[in-house]
């Protein structure tokens, strides 16, 4: 199913949290995003600046119980509106690698949108909070979007001192991989990048 527009928009609501998305791959890092976690948000903000995505995102959670079920929702919804986005997928790059440089912190994130979800994942970060965020919620977040986004993902710290920095320099090279990686390829015009002629 082709997506000549390349957007989409979901609304995913359970017992345990309500998100609205809109996203457009082909932006100009437009974003208004509230999920009630501020750190969040300002990393989301940045994702959509780095990968030039229109991000609009309304996040209700279950924040008095703890902030699992909406940072982790939150990656899902992100996973399918890329997926819903991207529609058939062909065309594309399909994979796409960064490495970021955040001051004296290094990270590389390598993305492959081939239909099979997998997540390596590495931050070094040592603190329970970075701003207002659970950092170990960072990990259930990327889990949550390569499932529903059918993508595989390889996220790596490879050194640095501050954690926000850390997280930081994930999400602004998670961003231009995926941002990579959704572009498309003359040279594949129609094609699905793939031997199998399907993801």
């Amino acid at each position: 199913m082709r997506n000549a527009l390349r957007k989409a928009s979901i609304v995913r609501n359970t017992r345990e949290t309500r998100i609205r998305g809109a996203l457009r791959l082909d932006g100009r890092g437009a974003y208004e995003i509230s999920t009630g976690v501020r750190f969040l948000d300002h990393m989301l903000e940045l994702f959509a600046k780095h990968g030039a995505f229109d991000l609009k995102l309304h996040a209700e959670g279950d924040l008095d119980v703890d902030q699992h079920h909406t940072v982790e929702d939150t990656g899902i919804v992100l996973g399918q509106l890329v997926s819903q986005a991207l529609g058939d997928r062909k065309g594309i790059h399909r994979a796409g690698y960064f490495v970021m440089p955040m001051d004296e912190t290094l990270a590389v994130a390598a993305l492959d949108l081939g239909g099979r979800p997998a997540l390596v994942y590495k931050d070094l970060v040592r603190t329970r909070l970075v701003g207002d965020l659970q950092s170990e919620l960072v990990e259930d977040f990327f889990q949550g979007f390569v499932n529903n986004a059918q993508a595989n993902l390889h996220i790596k710290v490879l050194y640095g001192r501050s954690n926000h920095h850390k997280i930081e320099a994930i999400f602004k090279c998670f961003a231009r991989a995926l941002r990579f990686a959704c572009s498309k390829d003359p040279q594949l015009r129609g094609q699905l990048p793939s031997t199998k002629g399907l993801f």
